[in-house]
C-alpha cells in the first residue's frame, strides 16, 4: 500500500487505473466515485495520520500497482543515477509527464517512488509515467541506442543535435553520473553557463533535467 495526498494529486489517482482501496477525508470533494470506500474524519484525526505538517482535505490509501517486466519503449526515455532527493524525484517525474516521455529508469539506490514526498511533488503525475527500478549499469550496457550522459564538460545542448530517440541520463544530486554509467555514455552533454558572475556552482537535478528536455522539445519541433 502507498500513500497520496492533496486535492490534486487524490483527484489523478482516482482518474487513473490504481486501486483506492479507501479515502479518508474531511469533506467529499469526489462524489462521482461512490464506488470507493470513504471515512470522513475531522481536521484533527487526519493531521494524526498525515504525513504532512499542514495536510489538506484529505488521504487515500492506494493499492501498490504490479510492477513492470518490460523495458521497451519508444523515443526518449529518462534514467536516474542514484537520485536521492524525493523532492527531485518527484519534479523530473513532473517534468517528464510535461514533456510527453512515458519511461523512467532508476538505478536501485535511488529514492523510492512511493515516498509520500515524491508522490506529493509529483502533482498526480505518477499515476501516468511508468517508473522502473533497475540496475542501471546492466540496463544501459545491453542498450543499442544513444546514451547522453549530463556532465559539466560535456557539449552545449545548444551547440548538438540531439537524437529525438535514447536515453537521457541525470546523475547524483552531490557526484553526478556514476564512472560506471559514464563509460557508457555515447554523447556527453551539458548546459552552458550564461551568468556574468561566475560563482553559481551548479544547477538542480530536477531544473536540469527541465531545461534539457526543453532543448529536446525544441529541435523536435523544428524538424516538423
Amino acid at each position: 500500500m502507498f500513500v497520496v495526498e492533496g486535492v490534486k494529486n487524490i483527484t489523478e489517482v482516482l482518474k487513473s487505473t490504481i486501486k483506492v482501496q479507501e479515502l479518508f477525508i474531511t469533506e467529499d470533494l469526489w462524489p462521482e466515485n461512490s464506488g470507493v470506500k470513504k471515512t470522513f474524519v475531522d481536521d484533527q484525526q487526519l493531521k494524526k495520520i498525515s504525513f504532512l505538517s499542514t495536510p489538506n482535505i484529505g488521504l487515500a490509501l492506494c493499492e501498490l500497482p504490479p510492477s513492470s517486466c518490460s523495458t521497451a519503449f519508444d523515443g526518449l526515455a529518462i534514467a536516474l543515477d542514484d537520485i536521492r532527493d524525493p523532492g527531485n524525484l518527484g519534479t523530473i517525474i513532473r517534468m517528464a509527464d510535461w514533456f510527453g516521455i512515458e519511461h523512467l529508469f532508476c538505478s536501485v539506490e535511488s529514492v523510492d517512488l512511493y515516498n509520500p514526498k515524491v508522490i506529493m511533488s509529483t502533482m498526480g503525475s505518477f499515476s501516468r509515467v511508468h517508473v522502473h527500478y533497475l540496475d542501471l549499469k546492466s540496463f544501459l550496457g545491453n542498450y543499442s541506442g544513444p546514451i547522453m550522459g549530463t556532465f559539466m564538460e560535456g557539449t552545449s545542448i545548444y551547440g548538438s543535435v540531439l537524437p529525438q530517440s535514447g536515453i537521457l541520463v541525470m546523475g547524483n544530486e552531490a557526484n553526478g553520473v556514476s564512472k560506471d554509467i559514464e563509460q557508457l555514455a555515447t554523447h556527453q552533454l551539458s548546459i552552458p553557463f550564461f551568468g556574468k558572475n561566475g560563482q553559481t556552482e551548479s544547477l538542480n537535478v530536477a531544473a536540469a533535467t527541465s531545461v534539457i528536455l526543453g532543448e529536446f522539445a525544441s529541435q523536435r519541433m523544428r524538424k516538423s
